[in-house]
């Protein structure tokens, strides 16, 4: 009978957050910040349909970064898993926490489970009457509450580093892309034209269902506005 290779757990784990790692830092980041309103969502994408953030439920939105058929699974789930629960409960029983949460347990089950983690990092935010909640989710399940900014993907580190030189809070909708452009500008070196750029967020001044998503000519004014 073969003998199987032995490979420690310690060893199987980190070679699949490298694993993990090495495919998120493929894609472009996507930047999550709060404003006067809610929370914006910039994200560097030449599609036009192959959306990196998207609308869950009345007050929650999502984005990813990572290979899209991972995280539109997920996303779909979400859907779904928040739909239900609306339904079966009422729809402020549906709540930012929760899902993150779910998504959490379901990203760390794969990672512990499989043999192939999922290559995908999330960010769930809520907007409340008062406040925003942003839920970093990892590869392997880690989930963190973040207060005022995130970035996520491949240039995550130096992002967020350019953006606590120059966040400031409650800004409203057209400083705070400009804001986040002039960061990932100087982290990338090279200048994003609104073509490129997908921009959604949530916004509590909008009726039931606070998302919004901006067109070309929507992010093009904003970063012209003065």
């Amino acid at each position: 009978m073969p003998m199987m290779p032995y490979v420690s757990p310690e060893q199987a784990m980190k070679d699949k957050a490298d694993f993990a790692r090495k495919g998120i830092s493929r894609g472009r980041s996507v930047v999550a910040l709060t404003t006067a309103s809610g929370v914006l969502f910039v994200a560097e994408n030449p599609s036009a349909t192959l959306h990196k953030v998207s609308e869950i439920y009345d007050c929650i939105a999502f984005a990813a970064v990572g290979k899209y058929n991972e995280f539109e699974q997920l996303r779909v789930a979400g859907i779904r898993l928040a739909d239900v629960k609306g339904y079966q409960y009422s729809r402020q029983d549906v709540t930012g926490r929760a899902l993150a949460n779910a998504y959490a347990n379901a990203m760390g089950a794969t990672f512990t489970d499989s043999p192939k983690p999922l290559e995908v990092e999330l960010v769930v935010a809520e907007v409340a009457a008062e406040h925003v909640e942003l839920y970093h989710i990892l590869f392997d399940g880690s989930i963190t509450d973040e207060d005022s900014f995130v970035a996520i993907g491949g240039r995550a580190e130096a992002i967020n580093e350019a953006l606590g030189q120059t966040y400031q809070p409650d800004m409203d909708r057209a400083a705070a892309l400009r804001t986040t452009v002039a960061a990932l500008e100087q982290v990338e070196e090279r200048t994003m034209d609104a073509d490129r750029l997908e921009v959604a967020g949530l916004d509590r001044s909008l009726g039931r269902r606070k998302f919004f998503r901006l067109d070309e000519r929507g992010v093009a004014e904003l970063l012209d506005a003065e």
